[in-house]
């Protein structure tokens, strides 16, 4: 029933579910996926969250506590996504364990309004990983300019971290040496590297929407033949540069301090165009040492029809730059896709955050005890 997953996860891809509710945890859900269907890991991000909180009932013990306590929305949120989160690890704590702190992961990402500050960002990453409180959490910060440093002092904390939003080649180099040069103050600070993490969360899907949209108002033949080759081809150029990183004589210095790689994960899996198959992120990305975490339709078609005929990625590269290549001379700028969704992905994740906000704060209101 699972042949296509277990395939997947015997090639070295990590299977992790990018969703997560109190119904998931409290029904069985997780640790029904985890024992069924090869999970290994969780991600969240602000919208999962909003998304979880704004339906059913499952928050309503806790937000009828907390409206008794009258505390802020925003103490709110925390004290809900936390509780999510912490209760996902302990349920993940065996997978976490069995693999040596490898997988068994669970990120949760910083207030994506301080996306932009650098101080703020390192500050709630520390908030985060204290208020959670398990060794096995990840927390996400995006790889925006003012997120790289970021990363780089709480690495060089000892915190493990998700990087997110990442859509360029060049933005994610940044991010590797970020990650490097954390665990080389991690290592001058004498903390041991083999208890700190990382994950790096190259997107996929929304690529190829950005640049189909473009393709699609070309409306030429050449146009029409390059639909659907750009996330692909961006995410196999990204895990070339992964190889080169991690091949480098500055990787083996740590490598010999017994640090652990910082894998390439696959993010926004889910294929958004019809017209192509809905395993195609999964398919066409698998490569050992990497993470492809799902939404959960994702995981169940791949079950169901993925077609894992082993490393998809090595041996693409040449292949993968000139399919970029191609959209150049087409007079689709790399350069320019990239930088808006990034700019896009902050502001979604931030608009998310803000509908959290309002979900959240109604729902305190709806249950806050009548005075008197």
């Amino acid at each position: 029933m699972t042949d296509a997953l277990k395939r997947l996860s015997d090639e070295g891809v990590a299977i992790w579910l990018d969703d997560l509710s109190r119904k998931r945890i409290t029904s069985g859900n997780l640790a029904e996926l985890i024992d069924e269907q090869h999970v290994v890991g969780v991600t969240t991000n602000p919208s999962i969250f909003q998304k979880a909180i704004s339906q059913g009932d499952g928050y309503d013990t806790q937000l009828t506590e907390l409206a008794a306590r009258k505390v802020t929305v925003e103490e709110a949120i925390r004290m809900i996504t936390t509780a999510d989160v912490r209760d996902a690890a302990d349920i993940l704590r065996p997978t976490f364990d069995a693999t040596g702190g490898t997988d068994g992961r669970v990120s949760i990402e910083v207030d994506p309004r301080l996306a932009h500050n650098t101080l703020a960002t390192l500050a709630e990453a520390k908030q985060l990983a204290w208020l959670v409180d398990r060794p096995n959490t990840l927390i996400k910060i995006p790889a925006t300019r003012a997120g790289i440093p970021a990363i780089t002092e709480t690495i060089g904390r000892g915190i493990s971290v998700n990087v997110t939003l990442i859509f360029s080649l060049e933005r994610y180099r940044e991010v590797m040496d970020a990650y490097l040069s954390g665990l080389e103050k991690a290592k001058a600070a004498g903390l041991d590297l083999s208890k700190i993490h990382s994950v790096a969360s190259f997107f996929v899907s929304r690529v190829d929407t950005e640049v189909d949209k473009r393709l699609d108002a070309l409306g030429t033949d050449e146009a029409k033949a390059a639909r659907g080759k750009a996330a692909v081809a961006n995410a196999r150029l990204a895990y070339e540069a992964y190889e080169e990183v991690f091949g480098s004589d500055r990787w083996a210095v740590l490598d010999r301090a017994q640090a652990n790689k910082q894998r390439p994960l696959w993010a926004s899996t889910g294929v958004k165009d019809k017209a192509y198959k809905d395993t195609m992120y999964v398919d066409d990305l698998v490569a050992p040492n990497t993470v492809n975490t799902m939404p959960e339709a994702t995981l169940y078609a791949v079950q169901d029809h993925g077609s894992i005929t082993g490393d998809a990625v090595r041996g693409t590269y040449d292949q993968a730059r000139a399919d970029l290549a191609a959209l150049e001379k087409l007079g689709i700028s790399y350069n320019e896709v990239v930088q808006l969704l990034e700019d896009e992905g902050v502001d979604k994740f931030e608009s998310a955050w803000n509908d959290l906000l309002k979900s959240t704060e109604a729902e305190l209101k709806r249950l806050a005890p009548s005075e008197g």
